[in-house]
């Protein structure tokens, strides 16, 4: 077994990973830091989120920065700010010993005057997101003209995200002459078509099985009505209380309607979405990264970039729509050797797509009955029972006041104190669940489908039948507040939703636009977006690609009447 003083690295290098606990190395960094040090060729590394990808392309572009060189070295490209952040500090922690070695990180929603000034300053590693990188090219201020190595870390993401466009141009600006390292969990056509266009006969190292859940995970979905998840959401909280975990919802007013919901039961939750200042995301962050707060709700776009280790539950409230996202999803956590859990909350009608995951993830979900009212008394009484026995007495502290607490209870007998003290702790939960119902949907239940209670779901499949939206149906012209936009591109065109909030985002320039329902169709889609960026929308999008083909957007309505093909004609600002 390899360890990392065996490796080629310098003596200062390993003082600041040996600091960090780092002593033998993951699979992805044995095979990539050998390569890296010995040879010349380009990397692909298809690997999960959490198998140590960081270190694995960072120590070797450390080892070989010229620090007398002030030119920039290294370019990592990153799909986020949060990754882009944690990169750039797992890279200064590496190199903590590293006298005058300069890392600089560059990303949207920060002071770009800050960034410059920095830039200006000189610097060795350039840690950047894609749309404010090439800005800084374009501005003249990051020069990558002296770049010897260039990292594309969460390749698939950023080309989800909608960042092609950006990342052909700042690759076309690199040198001929460099070596370049892709990093994806999955390869589809996208990353296949950047290492061909911009790599050299690259070496792949693939570390487990693409698209493969880590078999530490272990998967399970509860079968319940639509109108039942949030208690279900609720029982999975309740029957694992150390849980620690990333709730996810596919909407922004989900996320902050389950978060609220959560909070104000007493559940030691919070939200990151869209809405939120850099400022107030940050703060949250670094509540869940000291482990203050247990439950982070979040959409897939607001998580993208979460790198927290020691993760013990993935909740997915809702099933997404691709599902390779439940892979991204359920490898944030059984990280670093660790199991994990990934769980699924779904109905009937979503039932159908568990094979699909399974047949992508080469793993079987478990269904199991959601927990009852006495299975989480019990669990939470133990629970009670073990901090009790556990608990530091100081018994400096606590004598002065024992002689008074034993005589207020000396009427009682221990059996009597146990049960008053479970009972104080307790009786919350003994009498929520006191008449608690069977929240499991039953094969039978399919016929709920005609239930009342199910009424706004059946609406919601005949209309998708006839071409329209729930949004369509209440408001043709979008949320009050938001206007809807046509852009001709859709399910042919490989669209999903985050790839429409990319292009809106890099766009615009703007990561806090308001962006409502998402709505794709074949050969077309509808977003909606608060009506102050109407006309920001509309000029941003000239000359706009997506996979080569030029995107139109344009303001729409609905013809009245025509119902069957939720065709648009469109009003132009």
């Amino acid at each position: 077994m390899l360890i990392f003083n065996t490796m080629g690295l310098s003596p200062n290098l390993l003082k600041g990973i040996e600091e960090l606990g780092y002593k033998t190395p993951t699979p992805i960094q044995e095979e990539i830091i050998p390569i890296f040090l010995e040879k010349e060729n380009d990397i692909v590394g298809l690997a999960q989120t959490g198998t140590g990808k960081t270190a694995a392309f960072g120590l070797p572009i450390i080892e070989q920065i010229d620090i007398q060189n002030k030119s920039v070295q290294a370019l990592i490209l990153s799909p986020t700010r949060e990754l882009c952040i944690q990169i750039s500090k797992d890279m200064k922690n590496y190199a903590k010993y590293i006298q005058d070695l300069k890392v600089v990180p560059v990303y949207g929603g920060a002071s770009i005057d800050t960034q410059i000034r920095a830039l200006k300053k000189g610097v060795h590693i350039i840690v950047a997101t894609p749309g404010r990188m090439l800005d800084l090219i374009n501005r003249k201020v990051a020069k990558i003209g002296n770049v010897k190595t260039v990292v594309l870390d969460e390749a698939d993401e950023m080309l989800n995200m909608g960042f092609r466009d950006d990342l052909d141009s700042i690759l076309e600006k690199t040198p001929k002459i460099k070596r370049t390292l892709l990093f994806s969990a999955t390869m589809p056509k996208e990353v296949a078509r950047i290492a061909k266009n911009y790599m050299n006969s690259p070496v792949e190292i693939t570390i487990g099985t693409q698209n493969a859940g880590a078999e530490n995970i272990r998967h399970i979905y509860y079968q319940v009505h639509a109108h039942n998840r949030y208690l279900a959401l609720k029982r999975i909280a309740d029957i694992n209380p150390d849980i620690y975990g990333i709730v996810f919802c596919r909407t922004r007013r989900e996320t902050k309607d389950v978060a609220d919901k959560l909070i104000k039961d007493g559940y030691n939750a919070d939200a990151i979405h869209g809405d939120l200042s850099q400022s107030q995301r940050d703060h949250v962050m670094k509540r869940f990264r000291e482990k203050t707060l247990q439950m982070l709700v979040a959409t897939d776009v607001a998580a993208r970039g979460i790198d927290v280790n020691d993760i013990s539950h993935i909740i997915n409230y809702n099933l997404p729509e691709d599902n390779e996202v439940y892979t991204h999803r359920s490898g944030r956590t059984g990280r670093a050797g660790k199991s994990g859990i990934s769980i699924a909350i779904v109905n009937y009608r979503e039932k159908s797509k568990i094979p699909q995951i399974e047949k992508n993830i080469r793993k079987n979900f478990e269904r199991l009955p959601v927990p009852n009212g006495a299975e989480i008394c019990q669990k939470q009484l133990f629970k009670l029972i073990g901090r009790m026995e556990k608990v530091e007495v100081d018994e400096a502290q606590i004598a002065p006041f024992m002689d008074t607490v034993n005589k207020k209870l000396e009427w009682l007998s221990k059996e009597q104190i146990i049960k008053h003290f479970v009972s104080l702790e307790f009786n919350r939960f003994l009498e929520y669940y006191k008449n608690a119902p069977d929240l499991n949907e039953k094969a039978e239940d399919k016929r709920d489908k005609r239930d009342k209670r199910d009424t706004r779901d059946t609406r919601d499949t005949r209309d998708r039948r006839n071409g329209r939206s729930h949004s369509d149906r209440h408001d043709r012209r979008g949320k009050n507040g938001y206007t809807r936009f046509f852009i001709n591109i859709g399910k042919k065109d490989g669209v999903i939703p985050v790839n429409i909030i990319g292009m809106i985002n890099d766009n615009t320039k703007d990561r806090d636009i308001n962006i409502g329902t998402i709505d794709i169709k074949d050969s077309f889609s509808f977003f909606e977006v608060g009506e102050k960026y109407t006309s920001k929308i509309l000029t941003s999008f000239n000359d706009s690609k997506f996979k080569g083909r030029r995107v139109r957007v344009d303001v729409a309505e609905e013809i009245k009447g025509d119902r069957n093909k939720g065709k648009r004609r469109k009003k132009s600002y």
